[in-house]
């Protein structure tokens, strides 16, 4: 694949340029819309130290892929993001970061294998894939009025019958991944059911850690991370909470929003 120069941002105004991981990561993101947060934080954090070629998938602007990057020096990543504009915002944040040299960003519909093929993405040749995809369906609320917004937020709704939506998306993973690839995600706890049964079949292995917005409340997320191909059994994790009762980040929420620690899945 060939690095794609960032293009210039129509719009600076619309945009902020933003620090992540006490100021080690750059973004230019647009001041409305979908925006980097705690869930890109965790992402990243939860990739381990892979090398070869990690594939952030529903990148938006490049949060967690650049975020890996920066602290993995010798990981090539590329960003797929379905949306043109928020594409330019990545591709952009990639040269504010210094990471021309082993980062891209193309812009695909990750579910079409025409599409993918079209950009340059080759089946079976990531040994990572991260991802971070739209939470939720357009039957089950009201879609944001953003378009970027509601493109990163909400999945289009399938024809009556057709294969859920994230069995969909983690086909698509799984197609990108080389034999024994790894897959780290992070999704809404109340899809966990989901998750699980759109994994079986392609990966094993499956590590999960629920995410809690404060100690003895529902997990908000689950963490998850699968090796495709795999046939090792399942395992549930000790709980990541993220807020004391004051709202504080607890002492471990903050150590990883600064970026000096890690998640082991």
């Amino acid at each position: 694949m060939n690095l794609r120069m960032a293009d210039p941002v129509a719009d600076h105004a619309a945009a902020s340029l933003d620090t992540v991981l006490g100021g080690r990561l750059v973004l230019r993101q647009m001041k409305a819309g979908h925006r980097a947060g705690t869930d890109a934080v965790l992402l990243a954090a939860a990739a381990g130290n892979p090398q070869g070629l990690a594939m952030d998938i529903g990148a938006g602007t490049g949060a967690a892929g650049l975020a890996l990057a920066l602290r993995v020096p010798q990981l090539s990543v590329c960003c797929v993001e379905i949306d043109a504009e928020t594409a330019v915002l990545a591709r952009e944040n990639i040269v504010l970061n210094n990471l021309a040299a082993r980062a891209m960003c193309i812009t695909a519909d990750v579910l079409s294998a025409k599409s993918r093929r079209a950009a340059g993405l080759r089946d079976a040749s990531a040994s990572l894939v991260l991802t971070n995809p739209p939470f939720y369906e357009v039957a089950r609320g009201r879609v944001s009025p953003d378009p970027a917004k509601a493109l990163a937020h909400v999945a289009p709704a399938g024809a009556p019958g057709a294969e859920p939506f994230l069995s969909r998306w983690l086909r698509a993973c799984a197609a990108l991944l080389a034999p024994g690839g790894q897959i780290v995600m992070i999704h809404r706890a109340d899809a966990l059911e989901a998750l699980v049964s759109g994994m079986a079949g392609r990966f094993g292995g499956l590590r999960l850690l629920p995410v809690h917005p404060h100690a003895g409340e529902p997990a908000i997320r689950v963490l998850a991370a699968a090796v495709k191909g795999s046939r090792a059994p399942l395992s549930l994790l000790p709980p990541l909470v993220l807020h004391e009762a004051d709202g504080r980040f607890t002492a471990r929420a903050a150590a990883l929003h600064r970026g000096e620690a890690l998640i082991d899945l």
